[in-house]
């Protein structure tokens, strides 16, 4: 993984408590040890685990990260990223769970959303004395436990943390190129198209965007059910056109915007940024994913923003390819 440096103190983590927050959902790291994880597993770790099944492709991105490519033995679906990923055999939470019974794992790393939709599918694997494990940080914050959580799960406790210390200082070099500008580009940043939806102020999309120098101009929005996406709608939009000097938008499996359908929009082209043509399609991976990518993400945001300040040669300098 590549860093603005290398980073030679490793923070102990040993007869700590990480916790995230007081939410029933939250995951804990307790005494150096034991998690506990958003479906209220508590798991002893006493040895790394070797056999690892990763249903979420953060998880896998991490577990690459944390130089784990021989302990991955299984993968979900679509996974492209990094390359080496389309070596594993794939698997999903929809198969029988015979399949992965016979894989032998000794963990399968799922997220929230597939132990509410298939706890059928989980306790079989529990019954198998599978240990599984569900996580997925909703913020920047979380993302940093979630880091020494992978860590102490697979033995890789001192590359977890090193991982930590350099995204911090990466993130802290790119926050220090724009600190001093006496006016920021304000800054919408779409979520969902269809639904008029924006991203909740602490989520990892407005860490990114805030990192790089933009002012989230929907700082008032409300989180929907517990996740990073806020609703906001158009007239709350419309009533600020005047003030976003861009407009973003993310693009992934939940919205699929185009920079034509932005423009076309009734109604928005009373925005600033849409008559000023500052319209932007960012890859959802690089800003709502909690890997390390989400540096790329800020680099990405912080090109459209501020071109003269976030140059091809800043990229080439932190060494984000």
């Amino acid at each position: 993984m590549p860093y603005i440096a290398v980073v030679s103190a490793v923070i102990a983590l040993i007869g700590l408590t990480f916790s995230v927050d007081s939410r029933a959902d939250s995951f804990t790291l307790e005494n150096g040890h034991t998690v506990r994880d958003q479906g209220g597993r508590v798991i002893s770790v006493n040895q790394p685990f070797q056999r690892i099944i990763s249903l979420y492709g953060a998880h896998t991105e991490n577990l690459f990260s944390l130089g784990l490519e021989a302990e991955i033995i299984g993968v979900s679906r679509y996974e492209a990223y990094p390359s080496a990923v389309v070596t594993k055999k794939v698997f999903s939470y929809r198969d029988d769970p015979e399949k992965f019974l016979a894989a032998r794992p000794d963990l399968v790393l799922i997220r929230p959303m597939i132990a509410r939709g298939y706890p059928q599918f989980v306790q079989r694997l529990e019954k198998s004395n599978i240990t599984v494990i569900s996580l997925q940080p909703a913020n920047v914050r979380e993302m940093y436990v979630y880091w020494q959580i992978l860590g102490v799960l697979t033995g890789k406790r001192a590359q977890a943390e090193r991982i930590i210390v350099n995204f911090k200082k990466t993130a802290a070099d790119f926050r220090s190129l724009t600190e001093n500008l006496p006016v920021k580009k304000q800054v919408y940043f779409e979520a969902i198209h269809s639904k008029m939806k924006t991203f909740t102020p602490d989520s990892m999309a407005i860490f990114a965007l805030e990192t790089a120098g933009g002012v989230n101009v929907a700082g008032d929005a409300k989180q929907v059910r517990r996740t990073n996406i806020a609703a906001y709608g158009k007239e709350r939009i419309l009533a600020k056109a005047d003030r976003i000097d861009v407009y973003l938008a993310q693009y992934g499996a939940m919205n699929r915007p185009t920079v034509e359908m932005i423009k076309k929009e009734p109604g928005f082209r009373a925005i600033r940024a849409v008559k000023n043509n500052e319209i932007y399609i960012i890859d959802e991976m690089i800003v709502s994913r909690p890997t390390m990518r989400l540096l790329t993400g800020i680099y990405e945001i912080g090109s459209k923003l501020y071109p003269d300040i976030f140059t091809p040669q800043i990229k080439t300098t932190i060494q984000l390819d």
